[in-house]
């Protein structure tokens, strides 16, 4: 049971060694002799830290110091934790996809063929600050969110998200980019689902494309301009079964603060959203263990 800090730090540490030896170390070729502070230590505080609230390197750091002194006593200054965290980010997400094959296989008999897609802006910069000098050049852009009837100057993550609200897979990309246009990044290797979309994700000849090669029906709510319209039942039910990815959105944003932006680099940036989504799946994993609603990620903000 999950009572505390430290209880949490060990449950996500040993779920985190496991996967580690399994899906990155074999595969590690690095060079030079290993920390004290090994990489598992700081991937689970890269996902504690997301899971809790302390997005923030430094004051995450400085909470560990002050209140936890003995939990990882070879903890690095900031700039190294930095720098090995951005190293780790591709073995964040290798742990993230283990986490979720075994989720996924689990939660099969709740109705893992049926998923939904959809977007959540990422902005880079204030909207009136993009057109004077700043780093994002060439790799933001602006994007019009059409739920908020707002432009955004950033980028745009596109989720794949299961009827249970684990996610299954993601796409972090310039917020000019066109949803349909994604929807075949993301579902291009999926089979035999049936996913749900809004109309951003209207486009007829990929979904026929997706229907004869990947026996995969991506239904959306049809334009008010097309001339075939889906009866007003069926539109109640997609938008309805649909608010699964709504409130993964709200949760990535409001508890895990996706949209406060502290990277300064796309790389820092992509670094920071993979421990977001490997903090969220591993709070679904733990929440599946200990019997709880598994979307009750909120109960592990225990700080």
């Amino acid at each position: 049971m999950i009572g505390d800090f430290v209880d949490l730090c060990t449950y996500v540490y040993v779920a985190t060694e496991e996967v580690y030896r399994e899906r990155v170390a074999p595969y590690d070729a690095r060079p030079g002799p290993r920390s004290g502070f090994t990489d598992s230590e700081l991937l689970t505080v890269s996902i504690v830290a997301e899971l809790v609230g302390l997005d923030a390197e430094t004051r995450c750091l400085a909470y560990l110091r002050r209140n936890h002194p003995g939990l990882f006593p070879l903890l690095p200054e900031r700039s190294r934790y930095n720098r090995r965290r951005r190293q780790l980010a591709e073995a964040t997400n290798r742990i993230r996809g283990a986490v979720m094959e075994r989720l996924w296989w689990v939660l099969e008999a709740e109705g893992a063929d049926l998923c939904a897609i959809d977007s959540v802006p990422v902005p880079a910069v204030g909207f009136h600050h993009a057109r004077h000098d700043h780093r994002w050049y060439g790799e933001a852009d602006y994007g019009r969110v059409a739920s908020k009837k707002q432009t955004i100057y950033g980028f745009k993550l596109h989720l794949l998200v299961s009827a249970s609200g684990l996610i299954l897979d993601f796409a972090l990309v310039a917020a000019n980019e066109a949803d349909g246009t994604l929807a075949e990044q993301l579902l291009s290797d999926k089979a035999g689902l049936a996913v749900l979309g809004d109309q951003g994700y209207v486009n007829g000849p990929l979904q026929q494309l997706l229907a004869w090669r990947n026996r995969l029906t991506l239904l959306t709510p049809r334009r008010k301009n097309q001339k075939q319209q889906l009866p007003a039942a069926l539109t109640r039910a997609i938008n309805e079964a649909r608010q699964i990815v709504e409130t993964v959105n709200s949760q990535l944003v409001n508890q895990f603060a996706l949209q406060r932006n502290r990277a300064k680099s796309v790389g820092g940036l992509a670094t920071r959203v993979q421990a977001k989504l490997a903090a969220h799946t591993l709070g679904l994993y733990l929440n599946y263990r200990a019997g709880r609603p598994l979307l009750a990620l909120m109960d592990l903000a225990l700080i």
